[in-house]
């Protein structure tokens, strides 16, 4: 459960930042849900799979996967009441800023410290790091041709 909620509040800036892409650039919010469509696959797993071993209950592990990925909608929602008549460009550098922000230090706080705690020897992290980097940049690419 407590994984279900993290995943939730992380979601949260994520529905924002596909908002804010998606009323600037509808082609830029395509992107960005997609790309985040695809990593909210494993996010559901890490979800659904504790929950599935500790209770047996397939209902309930997909619902709460269901849960904590809509928070992303919650997020986009509370973002068009709030934003939709007041975006500038201002405002769309602050929110991409915040976002952004928010991302890269839950990346830089949590998931890289805790990858150390399993991976001492550093066998698998920093490649799979630079890996990463590397998917999200052709993606980016592809999307630009």
């Amino acid at each position: 459960m407590t994984t279900a909620i993290a995943i939730g509040l992380h979601n949260f800036p994520e529905g924002l930042a596909t908002f804010v892409g998606g009323i600037h650039d509808p082609k830029v919010g395509a992107v960005l849900a997609i790309a985040i469509a695809i990593h909210n696959i494993p996010e559901g797993l890490c979800v659904a799979l504790p929950i599935f071993y500790a209770t047996g209950n397939r209902c309930k592990a997909f619902w709460w996967a269901v849960l904590s990925g809509g928070t992303e909608v919650i997020a986009a929602l509370l973002a068009w009441a709030v934003l939709a008549s007041i975006v500038s460009d201002t405002t769309y550098a602050i929110l991409f800023g915040v976002v952004a922000g928010m991302m890269v230090i839950i990346s830089v706080r949590e998931l890289l410290p805790t990858a150390h705690y399993y991976d001492p020897e550093d066998t698998m992290v920093t490649n799979s790091f630079i890996a990463g980097m590397v998917v999200m940049a052709v993606s980016l690419i592809l999307f630009i041709v």
